[in-house]
């Protein structure tokens, strides 16, 4: 939210325009008027009788007033007391008091005279008192003996002084006596009891007087109050009383209310208009009586009314005549109630409605005097001329009094005087002094010259032409030096001569120019407006919640005119930033590290420039976890029940959404906390359900959205009665360790379950579907119990029952267990073996009889293992694998066999103590299956046509080899693969010769090995025969030729000529020959360089009419770039350099990698020379 100060046009308007029009009225200083109090002491003046006293009294005139006074209505003679003097050059008395005077010798009533020439003003009639703070009388104070229950008052009864003292009441310790709606002090400064208690018994009521004025306390002497309750006062009576009358041996009684103050049904009261009407009504009672106010026929005022003193106080501010009436005060209590009615009357002294003022005429001028006062009663008004009354005072002809008013006409310069309108009833008096004064001036402006304004735009402009002149002049505004007169709505033209523009904008800047003219002459005077742009936060700080101890930072981002300075400022909920470096103002930021609780609230930033002031606020609310709860308190405490109640630590800003609910068993488990349950964050009671023997103490923890409180301090301990278990032990089990044992287990009860001491487990057995009595064991301490002598792996029938000495729980369900398993004592019969395929095979076998099992069945093991290979009938080291079928089953599927081999198999059946015989091995086959591929392929002994392939078995032939399949194909320099041809090789073969191939040629190979199921995996590889020797040498011999040498040179230097051409060409901004022959005869055959990748076009070859492949990296000069040669056979090795026999066979080994991408361009193998450069281009 933002705030902008600015103040309104109206109201602007509205201020200035009461403060100057007084101004316009006042007589320069240096022009001739009647004198004008200016200061001067309050009517009612009490003063410090240790000090001087000093009476005020100043006033303005020209000539400068000479000053007198009187002194209870007769002169005061200054001169001839030497105690007094006068200020010099003022009115103002000084009476020495420090040097041995006595200010009771200075009481009276004070007036002052100021006089000159022109006429005389007086002053109010002023009262001087000396304060008196006077001792308390000596008084003998007799104990107070009360009956408990009854009312009580002790008086105070202070001196009385001048002002009035403050009451309070001390002890001896002077600290403040504790009041509450039972003991209050009355406004007269007694102190009221409603009912008496026994902690009222004590020997020090003290009351003390507090007079301000003096700086003074004075202190009467302690009161004893002894309280006797019912069971002593009757001891008492016994024993020292004969008149049992004088206390009534009666016990307490409540008592209905009895006002103690005010006395009777009803009362009045006068109060003044614009004090403080104060009420008061106390009660005696028993219980404390509850004190209401009304207003009968009417409503006590909204805004006016406060109630005080634990409401026996009715206080309503600024009264007026309207809230006169009838105010009832209600007492009441739970036996009844008692009323009183106060008439209040608000009676006014004289107040002004319209006081006399100023009045300046010229010569033959015509004016009024208006004096209007109110009051009740209604005041009367009189005049006085010059301090003496209007009726006695010298003729004048040009006057007329009628009533509150003097009519003025013809006036003359004799007709100047100071005029006194005194308005009075019998609450008071008002005095006032108005001139009038006869003068002939020409115009004056007091306004400075050339005064700079500066107010922000869209406000309000106010430009003084403060002025003086009698007759009193007219004003005119101008804007510029040869503006026209202002006229119209857009401006306001005060009485005062100030312009007003209400909405000033930016062109409103300016000079304007104010003229005042009269019949005796003409001035004007010019200011300045400058008109600025407005200040504007435009971040504003924003709404922040932030955890204890985080960070937060507010912005506060400001636009303001470039000429204005702006100060920021930041307040905390209106105040001062707390002095603490936690705190960090930035340019338009303010951070808060480490943020506390107390560092919620309002932060506002304030943006001040000389002419505006704009702020925006932003509330930071700081979350945590909840405080713990308090105050846990346990109620309605029954054998399997209670209620927890507790009050609620701050939320600290995030609501509580529940409570969680603990209980510590401090019999059982001391020092251990469980969960007992949950309610919501709006629940402060819960009822709780107990467990018998538990001592139990519970904790209260608040959850937020922030996080768990701190736990609550613990209730009192509240253990409840024992009682018979409710529950037996649970997850009982029974389960043969042995084959004849039986084993019974469960788990056992806690302490909080036993619910009572002695807690046993009574333990029972049968065998099932036998005609058994069940036997039973009871026993304490354990969770297992062995029965030994059992058959092997029957079924029993169990139960296990807690009690304690209090008796049984409730009786057990049953169980069912077996006694101990063996191993079990067949194997499963005719096994089968189906095979599938090469790689899976299913299993068949009979189940056994359950009574052999001699166990919980939990399935069959198949155990298989590979006997040998059939293709190598070579045995290997045989590892066995195992396959478990859970349940009866009777089939399995073995899958992951290896083809063409030999595998044996048993089963077996397996309980829980193990497995049993295995049935007898089974033999069975697998078929043959695809073989994997060749174990390696090398290609050796590049020649010009032929090369030399070897290779290796397949690592798992998967049966009887019956051929190998060899494809390949050559690689053209496009990398286009060309023909596939196909050879079938017989299995025992090992290496190959493939004879009649091209030159140079890059070929690429395919090899699988077969068996009569299928073609297994292939592996590939590739390889290039060598170049022809004899084409070899004679390129060699053409580059070593001289004629050959000639040509290039020739070549080059044509080539370099060429560009130099070009380029001076280029230099001077035309085109070179070729290019313009290229210009004017586009050769279809010659494509330009492309606009686009700045690439040349396609250039077709005269010979063969083939057009080069797009993107080949020859250049256009048919010469072959070094970095173009993909010559080099290392791209296809294992990253070696290759190396070459002695006849120039290639002699590096291939491996058998994947396809690499081909290399561009030539896919000849030899190094680049000038003869190659030279065959590519012939």
């Amino acid at each position: 939210m933002m705030k902008k100060k600015i103040i309104s046009a109206s109201k602007a308007s509205l201020v200035l325009l009461l403060c100057q029009m007084l101004s316009a009225l006042d007589v320069p200083l240096d022009l001739s008027q009647p004198p004008t109090i200016t200061q001067q002491s309050p009517k009612d003046y009490i003063v410090d009788p240790r000090e001087n006293i000093v009476i005020q009294c100043e006033a303005k005139g020209k000539p400068p007033p000479s000053f007198s006074w009187t002194r209870n209505g007769t002169h005061f003679d200054i001169d001839k007391d030497a105690q007094v003097t006068m200020k010099p050059n003022s009115g103002t008395l000084v009476i020495n008091i420090m040097n041995g005077g006595k200010a009771e010798a200075y009481e009276g009533v004070y007036q002052c005279t100021a006089r000159n020439e022109r006429g005389a003003a007086i002053s109010n009639n002023i009262v001087i008192r000396p304060s008196r703070s006077p001792l308390w009388t000596k008084e003998k104070l007799e104990p107070n003996q009360v009956r408990e229950g009854d009312s009580l008052v002790l008086h105070c009864r202070p001196p009385v002084g001048l002002p009035p003292p403050i009451i309070f009441w001390m002890d001896n310790a002077f600290q403040r006596l504790p009041q509450s709606e039972r003991v209050s002090q009355g406004l007269n400064g007694d102190l009221y009891f409603s009912n008496v208690q026994p902690e009222d018994t004590r020997e020090d009521y003290i009351c003390y007087a507090r007079f301000n004025h003096t700086q003074t306390i004075q202190q009467k002497q302690p009161i004893s109050v002894k309280v006797f309750s019912m069971d002593s006062l009757n001891d008492t009576i016994a024993a020292n009383l004969s008149d049992t009358d004088i206390y009534g041996a009666k016990p307490v009684t409540e008592r209905q209310p009895v006002l103690l103050t005010p006395t009777g049904s009803t009362s009045t009261k006068v109060e003044l208009r614009g004090n403080v009407l104060l009420l008061e009504c106390i009660a005696a009672g028993l219980p404390t009586p509850v004190i209401r106010w009304i207003k009968e026929g009417g409503e006590l005022p909204a805004n006016r009314t406060f109630f005080e003193n634990f409401k026996k106080t009715l206080k309503i501010v600024d009264v007026s005549e309207a809230d006169s009436g009838n105010y009832k005060c209600i007492a009441r209590n739970t036996l009844g109630s008692a009323h009183h009615v106060i008439s209040v009357t608000v009676k006014a002294a004289p107040y002004w409605i319209t006081a006399p003022r100023n009045l300046v005429l010229s010569p033959g001028e015509d004016g009024t005097l208006i004096c209007r006062a109110n009051g009740n009663p209604k005041p009367d008004i009189s005049w006085l001329a010059n301090g003496v009354p209007i009726a006695i005072a010298p003729e004048d002809p040009s006057r007329k009094v009628d009533g509150d008013t003097i009519i003025f006409s013809q006036v003359q310069e004799r007709s100047s005087a100071v005029y006194q309108c005194n308005a009075s009833n019998e609450y008071g008096y008002l005095l006032a002094n108005a001139f009038v004064n006869v003068l002939a001036e020409p115009p004056r402006i007091l306004t400075a010259a050339n005064k700079l304004y500066q107010v922000i735009a869209d406000s309000p402009a106010l430009l003084d032409c403060a002025y003086f002149g009698s007759p009193k002049p007219e004003i005119e505004w101008f804007k510029g030096v040869k503006g026209s007169i202002l006229r119209g709505n857009e401006y306001v033209f005060h009485d005062n001569g100030t312009l007003e523009i209400p909405v000033a904008q930016k062109d409103s800047s300016g000079t304007y120019t104010c003229v005042a003219r009269n019949e005796l002459g003409k001035i004007q005077n010019e200011v300045q407006l400058e008109v600025k742009d407005p200040t504007m936060i435009i971040k504003q700080p924003e709404y922040k919640v932030i955890q204890r101890y985080g960070q937060v930072s507010f912005e506060c981002i400001i636009k303001h005119d470039s000429t204005l300075l702006p100060t920021v400022i930041w307040l905390k909920d209106n105040g001062e930033l707390p002095g603490d470096e936690r705190f960090l103002v930035g340019k338009d930021n303010l951070t808060i590290m480490n943020v506390t609780d107390k560092d919620d609230g309002t932060y506002t930033c304030i943006v001040n420039t000389t002419l505006d002031s704009v702020s925006a606020s932003a509330v930071l609310t700081v979350v945590a976890r909840p405080n713990p709860p308090f105050d846990l308190e346990l109620t309605g405490q029954l054998e399997r029940s209670v209620e927890l109640s507790w009050v609620p630590g701050d939320e600290n800003n995030s609501p509580i959404t529940n409570f969680v609910i603990e209980y510590e068993d401090g019999l059982h488990e001391p020092g251990v906390w469980h969960h007992q349950t949950e309610v919501p964050g709006t629940q402060t009671t819960v009822q709780l359900k107990l467990s018998p023997y538990v001592n139990y103490s519970f904790r209260v923890i608040a959850v937020n959205e922030i996080g768990r409180s701190q736990p609550s301090e613990p209730s009192e301990q509240y253990l409840t009665k024992s009682a018979n278990p409710d529950e037996n032990p649970p997850n009982v089990q029974g389960i043969g360790s042995e084959p004849d044992n039986l084993v019974i287990t469960w788990e056992s009860l806690t302490g909080f379950q036993s619910n009572g001491p002695g807690l046993q487990y009574k333990v029972s057995w049968r065998q099932k579907d036998v005609d058994d009595e069940w036997t039973s064991v009871i026993v304490a301490n354990v969770s297992k119990y062995i029965v030994s002598g059992t058959p092997t792996f029957v079924p029993y029938e169990i139960k296990v029952q807690a009690l304690n000495d209090l008796g049984y729980a409730p009786e057990p369900s049953e169980v069912i267990g077996h006694s101990g398993e063996d191993l079990p004592m067949v194997a499963p019969g005719n096994v089968q073996v189906h095979v599938i395929n090469s790689t899976l095979a299913k299993v068949h076998w009979d189940t056994v009889p359950l009574k052999t099992v001699r166990g919980h069945l939990q399935g069959y093991k198949v155990y298989y293992w590979k006997v040998q290979s059939l293709s190598r009938r070579s045995k290997r080291h045989v590892e066995k694998k195992i396959l478990t079928f859970r349940g009866n089953k009777t089939f399995g599927m073995l899958p992951g066999l290896e083809p063409y081999s030999s595998y044996k198999l048993n089963v077996r059946v397996v309980n829980g103590k193990g497995e049993g015989p295995a049935s007898p091995d089974k033999v069975f086959k697998t078929p043959e299956g695809v073989p994997s591929s060749p174990s390696f392929l090398k290609i050796t002994n590049p020649t010009l046509d032929s090369l030399t392939l070897e290779w290796g078995s397949p690592t798992h032939p998967n049966g009887v080899l019956t051929s190998y399949i060899l494809k390949f194909q050559p690689i053209n320099n496009t990398h286009e693969l060309g023909p596939l041809v196909e050879i079938r090789i017989p299995a025992n073969e090992s290496s190959l010769i493939l004879k009649n191939l091209n030159y140079s040629t890059r070929y690429k190979f395919y090899f699988n090995a077969q068996t009569s199921v299928g073609s297994g995996s292939q592996i590939t590889e590739e390889a290039v025969t060598i170049m022809d020797e004899a084409m070899a040498s004679r390129q060699v011999d053409i580059a070593t030729q001289g004629w050959f040498i000639g040509l290039m040179c020739a070549v080059a230097l044509l080539i370099l000529i060429l560009l130099i051409v070009c380029f001076i060409r280029r230099n001077k901004g035309g085109k070179y020959p070729v290019k313009e022959k290229e210009d004017a005869h586009a050769d279809p055959e010659i494509q330009p360089m492309k606009e686009d990748d700045g690439t040349f076009g396609e250039y077709s070859d005269a010979e063969d009419h083939k057009p080069l492949k797009k993107g080949s990296r020859t250049p256009s000069d048919r010469t072959v770039k070094k970095e173009d040669s993909d010559d080099s056979l290392v791209d296809y090795g294992e990253g070696v350099n290759g190396q070459f026999n002695e006849d120039g066979s290639f002699i590096g080994q291939y491996s058998g990698k994947k396809e690499k991408e081909p290399a561009e361009g030539n896919e000849s193998s030899e190094a680049p020379s000038p003869v190659n450069a030279m065959n590519s281009f012939v």
